[in-house]
């Protein structure tokens, strides 16, 4: 996406965002963004965390289903006193 640029294209980049934000700004801009850039990067590590523990939680349902036990209030055998 950025292969193509060089030197003068940065350059010219900083130069139409300073005319755009003025310099007054620019220092509060670079903090919202450091700020966002933090509160994103918690986000996704806590969304990866997130998913670690139902990754770990499925993996251990598909054990506990595998080991031949049954689930509580549940029989192994059929229920014959029902019709069919």
């Amino acid at each position: 996406m950025f292969a193509g640029l060089n030197g003068w294209h940065l350059i010219i980049l900083l130069a139409v965002i300073l005319l755009l934000f003025g310099a007054a700004k620019l220092p509060a801009l670079a903090k919202s963004m450091g700020q966002s850039a933090r509160v994103f990067k918690g986000e996704m590590s806590a969304m990866k965390e997130e998913d670690a523990a139902r990754t770990e939680q499925r993996e251990a349902d598909k054990g506990d289903k595998s080991d031949g036990s049954t689930a509580p209030g549940s029989s192994s055998t059929p229920d014959t006193d029902r019709p069919s």
